[in-house]
């Protein structure tokens, strides 16, 4: 069974968490490797924009369904070999939409890519939570974190300049090597842990798929993928309709209003990092994303009630995403608390695929809301999204049962 390489000294648990930390940041550079190159793609096929999302449903959707079962196999094989082999999937299938003139092809390969993206969550929250010292783990979930929307925020520019360079399917192709590289790296981190680093892993192996599950249906496993959904329903809103909401609503200009959401979305990234330390020094994790929680709906109620300028807007929504990253974190450390060892796998694949839930919801809450030219409930609803999570983490039991 392979292992993560992890030695007792500073130096190696750096590496280790830089290394996962690159893994995360590719798989959110593939969750959003369509969106940039969709208008070349879309014309060399000649498909709709209904026919090119049946790509991005596939990858959804098997992820959805997959992250969980992945999370098992983390816990039986070990988590390193299942995200090289993740890596190794997502950037073959990324290569080959390169490579073959089909569309049909390009779907099939993003629900195989959407097969190597079920790793990232269960494989990474493993090897972080088994071999990060306790001290220092909550600052290695917000570089977690933090490199992931580093890949999301990469992705476009660099996707648009290879393609610039050598058309969009050499972007695609590009973006697979870049897998591939990330892969080699992490095949070379050898193991020499010590033994009792491994000994959850090996508990794990002798967990049989009914204990699991039973593991997953208890309260506490149950409570934090809600709240996971709720965090989803969230970002969903905030994220993808406050620009169109805001120029419904007051009759922003949309490059005022892009300026506040990519605000956000940067101080987001930040306050990633921030949660972190505040992670690392305060033991009640639960109380410090109920209050970030709570600015966060105070924030996305201001916005829904009063017409501002142009910068007090750009702080109000920076500092909504300044909360929003400030309390994630503390968000895995929850999770991590409640979770035996020997689960982390099964229990990270199942509590994430919340996101994947939300990700389906959100879109048709808030289209439906934005249809029906109400614009102002986007922001009640994310103001009241926030207020539920913050009644949900504040009451989530501390042991499964």
């Amino acid at each position: 069974m392979m292992q993560a390489t992890l030695a007792e000294s500073r130096p190696s648990h750096v590496r280790l968490i830089a290394v996962i930390s690159a893994a995360h940041f590719v798989s959110h550079y593939y969750i959003l490797i369509l969106a940039p190159l969709l208008p070349f793609v879309r014309e060399a096929y000649g498909v709709s924009y209904t026919e090119i999302g049946l790509a991005l449903t596939a990858f959804n959707v098997v992820t959805g369904a997959l992250q969980t079962p992945a999370g098992f196999l983390v816990d039986w094989l070990g988590a390193r070999v299942i995200l090289i082999i993740g890596l190794l999937i997502g950037a073959t299938a990324f290569v080959v939409v390169g490579m073959v003139d089909s569309f049909w092809v390009l779907v099939a390969m993003f629900g195989l890519a959407g097969v190597g993206n079920t790793v990232y969550h269960p494989a990474d929250y493993t090897l972080l939570s088994q071999h990060v010292p306790a001290e220092r783990i909550g600052q290695a979930f917000s570089i977690h974190t933090f490199a992931g929307m580093m890949g999301s925020a990469f992705a476009p520019t660099s996707l648009l300049m290879m393609q610039s360079v050598w058309g969009w399917r050499a972007a695609f192709i590009g973006a697979g090597l870049f897998g591939f590289a990330v892969a080699a790296i992490l095949l070379l981190v050898r193991d020499n842990s010590p033994a009792h680093a491994a000994a959850p892993v090996a508990k794990a192996s002798e967990d049989k798929s009914a204990e699991g599950w039973r593991l997953l249906m208890t309260a506490p496993i149950l409570m934090n993928m809600f709240f996971f959904v709720l965090i989803a329903m969230i970002s969903g809103g905030m994220f993808n309709y406050s620009v169109v909401a805001l120029g419904a609503l007051y009759g922003t200009p949309p490059a005022v209003a892009n300026s506040a959401l990519s605000s956000l979305l940067l101080l987001s990234a930040f306050g990633v990092l921030v949660g972190g330390v505040i992670a690392t020094r305060v033991s009640r994790h639960a109380w410090v994303a109920a209050l970030g929680l709570a600015a966060m709906a105070l924030t996305a109620a201001l916005v829904a009630q009063f017409n501002m300028n142009t910068v007090l807007l750009v702080l109000v929504m920076t500092a909504f995403g300044f909360f929003y990253g400030i309390i994630m974190p503390s968000r895995d450390m929850i999770v991590r608390e409640v979770t035996p060892p020997g689960s982390f796998g099964k229990v990270f694949g199942f509590v994430t695929t919340g996101f994947n839930i939300g990700g389906i919801v959100s879109p048709l809450i808030f289209g439906a809301i934005m249809d029906h030219g109400s614009p102002r409930l986007v922001f009640v609803a994310v103001a009241a999204f926030a207020l539920l999570s913050v009644f949900t983490v504040i009451s989530l039991p501390k042991k499964p049962a």
